[in-house]
């Protein structure tokens, strides 16, 4: 994900979360709707110092914000103390060594205050009489059977009963994971088509595929080969021609992976085009 949004970006943004065109966005501003498409280009270059200030007024953020000097948007001078954090905290956050975005949207994620709910429980061991008080009846009810069994190594009863107990420790570790995990899901969803992401999954199946059809090719070893580093390359082999085909067998007869040279009186006869494949 992007750790911080260009002005080309945040203008953007800014824009889409309103539902606004930029027609209409001209209309309420005043400012042309060329000018309004420069500002959100990747080429983005300038801005005036009115528009700066129009546009700062009309989506009613702070001009640095608009200008990238700061994440804020509405409150460019609050107190530390509004924000309720401890010295330590503080130093943290002005150590900066962390993605501040990451941080901000995880702290507005919908599921963030029930994050801390479930965390603070856990912390200040709210709930623990309450599963020890559970675990305290199955362990009796089992001892209770038990005591009245001669035989009960396999007994089905029984080992639920032991398994229905759970540490506090182990329930909790478990309720505070799946929230983070939830929040970090949508998170990572909202980011997916980020420049700063991974490729899609398909182009890796894609590469997958290409390597399968090179591997049912019916042809020498090193023909496979071949096609295989064609492959992995992204290289469609179809599109080569047969000269280009035999030239990169010679150069990966120097390999010494090429276990099985081709010889030089054998090269009339390598296939190539579609060839033939392997029935799957």
């Amino acid at each position: 994900m992007n750790i911080k949004l260009t002005i080309p970006e945040r203008l953007k943004d800014l824009r889409t979360e309103r539902g606004l065109t930029l027609e209409q966005l001209s209309e309420a501003t005043g400012i042309s709707r060329a000018a309004l498409g420069k500002y959100e280009a990747d080429d983005f270059k300038d801005i005036s110092p009115f528009s700066i200030a129009a546009l700062a007024k009309f989506y009613g953020v702070s001009a640095d914000y608009l200008m990238g000097l700061t994440e804020r948007k509405n409150h460019p001078n609050t107190e530390l103390d509004a924000l309720h954090l401890g010295d330590d905290a503080i130093e943290v956050l002005k150590a900066g060594q962390f993605n501040h975005r990451l941080l901000s949207e995880l702290i507005c994620h919908k599921d963030f205050q029930r994050l801390m709910l479930d965390a603070e429980i856990y912390v200040d061991r709210i709930a623990d009489m309450r599963i020890n008080d559970m675990n305290t009846v199955l362990k009796a009810v089992r001892q209770m059977v038990l005591s009245k069994r001669e035989d009960s190594a396999n007994d089905l009863y029984l080992r639920t009963l032991e398994l229905a107990q759970v540490p506090e420790e182990e329930y909790f570790s478990h309720v505070v994971a799946d929230d983070l995990n939830e929040i970090l899901r949508d998170i990572r969803e909202a980011h997916k088509t980020d420049s700063t992401t991974a490729d899609e999954p398909s182009a890796a199946a894609q590469v997958q595929q290409q390597l399968q059809t090179a591997m049912n090719f019916e042809g020498s070893s090193d023909e496979k080969k071949a096609r295989a580093l064609l492959a992995t390359l992204s290289i469609d082999y179809d599109v080569i021609t047969k000269e280009q085909f035999v030239n990169l067998i010679e150069v990966l007869r120097l390999s010494k992976h090429m276990k099985s040279p081709i010889s030089q009186r054998g090269k009339s006869n390598i296939t190539h085009g579609k060839g033939k494949r392997k029935r799957k």
